[in-house]
C-alpha cells in the first residue's frame, strides 16, 4: 500500500454552509487540510508535472467547491470534496480534514472539524 502523499494544509475559503439559517445567510470561514495518497516513484524519476497531481489545481478546485453549493453539514461538504478529488485527480486515497474555525456554539471552542478518508472504488 502506497504511503507517499501530497499535502495541502490550511487552505481557507468563505462559504455559506451550516444547518442554522444565520450560517447560510452570513457565511463563515472554513479551513481544509488535504492529503492525496499516491505513488510518487514515477514522478520522482521523471521530474515532470504530468506524472503527478498538480496541487495548485487541487487547491483551486477545493476553493471552487467550498465557495459553491451550500451544504447543511460539514460532513456532507467533506464527502463532496473527497468524491470530486478522487474522480478528477485520481489519487489512490484522499484524507480531508474540514474545519469551522468559529462554530456557532456558545462556548469557548477553537474549532470544530470532521476528518474523512476515502479510496477510489
Amino acid at each position: 500500500m502506497t504511503q507517499d502523499r501530497i499535502t495541502i494544509e490550511g487552505l481557507e475559503f468563505y462559504g455559506y454552509h451550516g444547518d442554522l439559517p444565520e450560517e447560510r445567510r452570513l457565511g463563515q470561514r472554513y479551513c481544509v487540510d488535504v492529503e492525496l495518497i499516491l505513488d510518487c516513484r514515477a514522478v520522482g524519476a521523471s521530474d515532470r508535472i504530468e506524472d503527478t497531481i498538480d496541487y495548485g489545481a487541487v487547491a483551486r478546485r477545493i476553493d471552487e467547491i467550498g465557495r459553491g453549493e451550500p451544504f447543511h453539514l460539514i460532513e456532507a461538504l467533506a464527502e463532496r470534496l473527497a468524491a470530486v478529488l478522487l474522480k478528477e485527480f485520481s489519487p489512490e486515497r484522499v484524507r480531508i480534514r474540514l474545519s469551522k474555525p468559529a462554530p456557532p456554539i456558545p462556548l469557548a471552542v477553537h474549532r470544530v472539524s470532521v476528518e474523512i478518508e476515502r479510496s477510489r472504488p
